[in-house]
């Protein structure tokens, strides 16, 4: 009778077994499933704190003024005021471009880019910004990715296939931008 229990006590470990081994990668498949989607939902934008809204909105009035520096201090402080505001990130990079400098525009486009990697406004961006200092074959490789994401008739992928085909802008240098204030001194 012993017998006939072990051999019953074999029979059910080898069922678990089977049963774990058959279903083990299934379920581990959907537990990473339900883990990427619910971290997915938490990268998603949310509504901006409404102070930081308002001075994001300076802050482009500012920009389309003409005044830089004092949009990039409105901007500045929406960050400070809400640091979790993605779009900050491209207001931050338009104002650093019309300065002329993409190298910190690439950087703004960079963040925005971390927080939510399917941003076509700041793929677009960058990949201009990545022609201004000549790597066409990295801007060629947003071009690919907003292709892969909205395809070719999206707006973005639109202005920077325009962009590229246009090449980097050679900017001009004038003999008056070089020549050195005359300094009058006294003897």
């Amino acid at each position: 009778m012993a017998f006939a229990t072990s051999n019953g006590r074999a029979k059910f470990l080898a069922q678990i077994k089977e049963f774990t081994m058959r279903f083990a990668p299934a379920a581990a498949a959907v537990s990473l499933l339900v883990a990427v989607t619910s971290s997915v939902g938490l990268t998603a934008e949310r509504a901006p704190d409404p102070r930081a809204a308002s001075l994001v909105a300076e802050g482009r009035a500012a920009l389309s003024a003409g005044q830089s520096q004092k949009a990039i201090d409105a901007f500045e402080a929406a960050l400070a005021v809400d640091p979790g505001y993605t779009a900050v990130f491209l207001e931050l990079a338009k104002a650093a471009r019309s300065d002329g400098l993409q190298g910190k525009a690439i950087a703004y486009y960079r963040e925005a880019l971390e927080r939510n990697p399917e941003n076509y406004a700041a793929l677009s961006g960058q990949g201009e910004a990545l022609i201004a200092k000549g790597a066409l074959a990295k801007a060629k490789v947003n071009l690919g990715k907003l292709e892969s994401l909205c395809g070719r008739g999206c707006p973005e992928t639109q202005v920077l296939a325009q962009a590229i085909a246009k090449g980097p802008q050679q900017q001009v240098l004038t003999a008056e931008a070089v020549m050195p204030e005359p300094v009058v001194t006294q003897n």
